[in-house]
């Protein structure tokens, strides 16, 4: 018996969230959206929609704590769901087509990421033609000889910092072609490469300062500058990338001293495209063309971020950044324009997989959408918390939180969902609404680290490291990262 592949674990969840939709009931939480162009609210229900004046009475005539320049600033730009509207409907069950065609519609939904994914593969296919990889591979070795450690330091660092600002997660699937055979050049294996990368993204959302598709967004959906409480996250993050980089540390001189007890599979490893060129026995001289084509290659990825970060940038812009850079690294390299076809192709096919895994997660949300159970979700986890006192409900919430990830794994479509709901409930208990919103960003980014409908499996695949081996080495970790966020939420709300 094997670990079912991650394709095939998605397909099982999807199958399981399908028989949910005949078990939880249907119910729908009334959504506002605010119509820049005609200047007003659209109240949607399941079966009807109105108008009403972009005003703060009409907000809090819906009982809306948010500002209303939140709206007409675009900074809230999704609909959020109406307190106390949520009212039970007709079930919904999704039947076997549902469950058959859902991938097919979270291919179609997700192609955004998709052709991202892919077109990095095509650029990847044309840098191993060149060689370039195997050159630079060589010359990085001699210069981290004896100081390897800083690698994993300097990434997951800088790394952790894209995500805590701008919320760098989706981005990361471009840099493991490039940054893997760095990890192997190094002595270390794929594991280590992979924690550096995906949990430098992960923990650095988890612990967001200024995200504003985390902190930000959901504090203005709380109603809440999003500078409060800012000094307590800041401690979060440092405390938390601590946490994360010594563990890491830790495996990967284990790792170091025995690869016997590495958690990976050497053959796996030795099969990955990108692997094989930067590790080849043939040792190509790093000549002034292949620099330039490194600096290239380099610089898609810097623009990337510039763009992401500071220009408003998404995946149309970020595709299109690889797809010029590989036809320029073609040009530079003075490749024939059947051999620059047949390397992109084959650099494209070789990460088809994972874009199949982007497509099955997006579908699973697709079923709990259509079967109308997501609400119903989120109406009974916010039940769960009603006459707690402060130190409970808010330990509580972080793992209602950690729950509704699996469902909503999306941070800003968690924050405009469950906020307008939750944040309210802080009175209650008489905290203040920037612990909802730290108990929101800790619960969804720390069991993003390893939800199977999040970024993991995709992020597995382009490393080819089964999710039971992720597992295994992560457990001990969440573990520790769920007690330090206990311990952070405890102390702030007393």
């Amino acid at each position: 018996m094997k670990f079912p592949a991650a394709q095939t674990i998605l397909i099982i969840i999807a199958g399981l969230v399908t028989i949910m939709t005949w078990i939880i009931p249907a119910g729908s939480y009334n959504s506002l959206s605010y119509n820049e162009s005609a200047d007003n609210f659209v109240i949607q229900s399941q079966d009807s929609s109105y108008q009403l004046a972009a005003s703060e009475e009409s907000l809090s005539k819906l009982n809306v704590n948010i500002p209303i320049d939140k709206f007409t600033s675009g900074a809230i730009y999704k609909p959020i769901s109406i307190p106390n509207t949520y009212e039970k409907l007709p079930s919904k069950p999704q039947g076997f087509m549902d469950f058959i065609s859902a991938p097919i519609k979270g291919i179609i939904e997700a192609a955004d990421i998709i052709f991202l994914v892919l077109i990095i593969g095509g650029m990847i296919g044309i840098m191993n033609t060149t060689g370039a990889f195997n050159a630079g591979m060589a010359w990085l070795s001699k210069v981290l000889k004896g100081k390897e450690f800083l690698l994993i330091i300097f990434t997951s660092l800088l790394i952790s910092l894209g995500g805590t600002t701008f919320g760098l997660a989706e981005e990361t699937l471009a840099f493991y072609p490039i940054l893997i055979p760095i990890f192997i050049a190094a002595g270390y294996d794929t594991m280590v490469g992979l924690a550096s990368i995906f949990l430098g993204s992960a923990i650095g959302v988890m612990a967001s300062t200024v995200n504003p598709f985390a902190t930000i967004i959901a504090s203005d959906a709380a109603g809440i500058s999003w500078t409060s409480g800012l000094e307590g996250r800041i401690v979060l993050y440092i405390v938390s990338m601590t946490v994360t980089i010594l563990y890491i540390l830790w495996y990967a001189k284990k790792v170091k001293n025995n690869p016997e007890k590495s958690l990976t599979d050497p053959k796996a490893t030795k099969s990955l495209a990108y692997i094989q060129q930067a590790t080849s026995d043939k040792h190509i001289a790093l000549t002034l063309r292949l620099r330039i084509i490194l600096i290239v290659f380099t610089a898609c990825f810097v623009l990337m971020i510039l763009g992401v970060s500071q220009w408003g940038w998404w995946f149309v812009e970020m595709t299109t950044v690889f797809f010029a850079g590989a036809i320029l690294i073609g040009f530079i390299a003075k490749m024939k324009e059947n051999d620059f076809i047949e390397s992109f192709l084959q650099g494209a096919a070789d990460l088809l997989g994972v874009a199949f895994i982007i497509g099955l997660a997006r579908g699973i949300t697709i079923i709990m959408n259509d079967g109308l159970i997501s609400d119903s979700i989120l109406f009974y986890a916010s039940e769960l918390t009603s006459g707690m006192n402060k130190g409970v409900f808010i330990n509580a919430l972080y793992f209602i939180y950690q729950g509704l990830t699996f469902f909503i794994p999306s941070s800003s479509g968690m924050a405009v969902l469950t906020m307008p709901i939750l944040s309210p409930l802080a009175e209650n208990v008489n905290i203040g609404r920037e612990l909802i919103v730290n108990a929101y960003q800790m619960g969804n980014g720390l069991f993003n680290s390893v939800s199977p409908t999040g970024l993991v499996l995709a992020s597995l695949g382009l490393v080819k490291i089964g999710y039971d081996k992720f597992l295994k080495f992560m457990v001990p970790l969440y573990i520790m990262l769920a007690i330090v966020g206990v311990i952070f939420l405890t102390i702030l709300a007393f």
